[in-house]
């Protein structure tokens, strides 16, 4: 398999849960900040110009967070990456759904790239503050679903992946200061070999 990712982008999660996994895979480098994804290479394995990509080794293309997430977790059962009954799984989407399209893509995206969200420069600020409003309020949303919880869903899932590099950016990206369970959370997902490795692979280590 391979991963098409940059640094420090939503692609860690994925990255994070290769690493988990164990199998063979290999690292893609597409660095956002460079416009690599804008290539006519990339655009040919990927047209909608973002990571994560997974490339699997019958060579079919997989994007998007939450459907790269679930193959992964679905095709290693071994792993225990997702739970098995309908309600769990439903939760877990819904979980990985909200952290993906909402606390990321509405608001992280405005907090650190306003310009996307405005043609004129002083709006900028407002833009950020929706976003960081946006960001605010999902880990408040999430904190009592994690309680004391050590993950999630309970036991460690790929809802954890996501949820810790909303953390991290929180932490490494922005003065936003998460929750008490969730700052516990972000800790108790740095000691885990899997992170640590991806980190030092992406140089954030």
């Amino acid at each position: 398999m391979k991963l098409f990712y940059s640094p420090n982008a939503c692609s860690l999660g994925i990255h994070i849960l290769l690493r988990e996994i164990g199998q063979p895979f290999e690292l893609v480098k597409t660095d956002l900040h460079q416009g690599a994804q804008h290539t006519p290479e990339f655009l040919a394995v990927n047209p909608k110009a973002k990571v994560p990509v997974l490339q699997r080794d019958d060579g079919g293309i997989l994007t998007e967070f939450p459907a790269i997430a679930f193959y992964l977790a679905r095709t290693n059962p071994q792993m225990h990456l997702l739970p098995t009954d309908l309600e769990g799984e439903v939760r877990a989407l819904e979980r990985l759904d909200y952290m993906v399209a909402t606390i990321h893509m509405r608001g992280f995206t405005r907090l650190l790239r306003p310009s996307l969200f405005s043609t004129t420069p002083g709006d900028e600020d407002k833009v950020r503050q929706v976003g960081r409003d946006i960001v605010l309020q999902g880990f408040a949303n999430l904190a009592p679903l994690l309680g004391d919880n050590p993950y999630i869903m309970g036991d460690f899932s790929v809802v954890d992946c996501a949820l810790f590099y909303l953390e991290f950016w929180a932490r490494t990206r922005t003065d936003i200061t998460v929750p008490e369970h969730l700052d516990a959370h972000l800790n108790r997902m740095l000691t885990r070999p899997a992170v640590q490795q991806a980190l030092a692979a992406e140089g954030l280590a």
